[in-house]
């Protein structure tokens, strides 16, 4: 593996804090200069130790983590010379914005002059020039991620990393500050490498995702064909809303599959990650790819649905059906031309095209 060519290079790294369980296995990793990826799990899958880990702050059990080419597992943290963002902030509460910003650049023994010309532009750049000589307690979440945001940059590291900086804040606080990291990121063309476990806020502001799970990236790739492509059942259901329907592979051609589902209905899908004719597989399709009623013809897979429940949510009409064998499929149906009628209780059908619908390995 070349350790050159990236700026960020994981080369079999594994972890264990106790000598037996290993919290991250055989990691594998590489990051381009200037990208934007996000290492997204749940809780305990070994995002943020590897997180750590690049930071300094863990140390590998076992492999090599280089940065720009050079190996750094016995390099301390401080020399790395890496950016830091926390979802506490860890702002000094005694200083001012302005001191906390220029609290780097002093320890790198900057000048003066440079110290004040570069915590200026980092105000700017976070839209916070009038909070200058605030403290931190007289400012709101934001604007004191803001402020740990510009402090994380304003000694103009290489990398920067982000453990979950935005999970304090409310929701719309929170999606304005995707944005905001967003386009700072794209202005800068700083590497940034982001834990999160939120799934939405990695579609929005990732280059990449990496999605972990048990110690073990599921799959990595840009979140386009993460949501498009899952490559398996966790990913699948980790990325997006999803239905599911269990069954067992009974026929296999040209890279699609029939398969029969709990009720005996036999549905076509995309072979993409099963053990061949009987074994069990679980069927991947999401919501917005079913269409009620479909004209003759039009859809591979055609298959009688009983409605459970209909929800309006204003630009969609959220449906969820029972169908072979499942009670809980859901149907995203788009409310562009007035108000879908559907009710509880009706007989309707519903398709979809054999491509949108993926044979995953079996979720148990």
């Amino acid at each position: 593996m070349d350790t050159i060519n990236s700026y960020v290079q994981f080369s079999d790294v594994q972890k264990s804090y106790d000598g037996e369980t290993l919290v991250v296995k055989n990691l594998n990793l590489s990051v381009e200069q200037g990208e934007f990826v996000t290492l997204l799990g749940p809780s305990g899958s070994g995002k943020t130790t590897c997180l750590m880990m690049l930071a300094g702050f863990e140390t590998a059990t076992h492999g090599e983590i280089f940065l720009d080419g050079v190996p750094i597992n016995n390099v301390s943290p401080h020399k790395r010379e890496i950016g830091m963002v926390f979802q506490n902030y860890a702002l000094f509460p005694h200083m001012t914005v302005a001191e906390n910003l220029a609290f780097p650049l002093k320890v790198r023994k900057l000048p003066a002059a440079e110290v004040d010309e570069r915590v200026d532009k980092a105000l700017a750049m976070v839209q916070l020039h009038e909070f200058g000589g605030r403290l931190p307690g007289q400012l709101s979440g934001g604007q004191q991620q803001r402020v740990a945001v510009a402090r994380a940059l304003v000694f103009e590291p290489k990398l920067v990393l982000m453990d979950e900086p935005l999970g304090a804040l409310d929701k719309q606080l929170r999606e304005q500050m995707q944005y905001e990291i967003k386009h700072i990121h794209e202005n800068l063309n700083v590497t940034v490498i982001y834990v999160t476990h939120d799934q939405g806020e990695a579609l929005t502001m990732s280059n990449r995702i990496a999605v972990f799970n048990d110690g073990i990236i599921q799959q990595l790739a840009a979140p386009g064909v993460l949501y498009e492509e899952p490559e398996n059942s966790f990913v699948a259901q980790f990325i997006g809303e999803n239905n599911v329907l269990h069954g067992k592979v009974v026929g296999v051609m040209n890279g699609s599959c029939d398969v029969e589902t709990s009720n005996g209905e036999v549905v076509k899908a995309k072979a993409v990650n099963i053990d061949g004719v009987g074994s069990a597989t679980t069927l991947s399709l999401r919501p917005e790819r079913v269409t009620v009623d479909p004209e003759s013809g039009t859809c591979a897979n055609t298959v009688n649905a009983h409605v459970e429940e209909v929800i309006y949510l204003g630009d969609h009409v959220r449906t969820r059906v029972s169908l072979c064998g499942h009670d809980d499929f859901v149907i995203k149906i788009p409310n562009a031309h007035g108000h879908v009628n559907l009710e509880y209780g009706q007989s309707i059908a519903v398709g979809w095209q054999s491509e949108d619908c993926r044979a995953l390995d079996h979720l148990v």
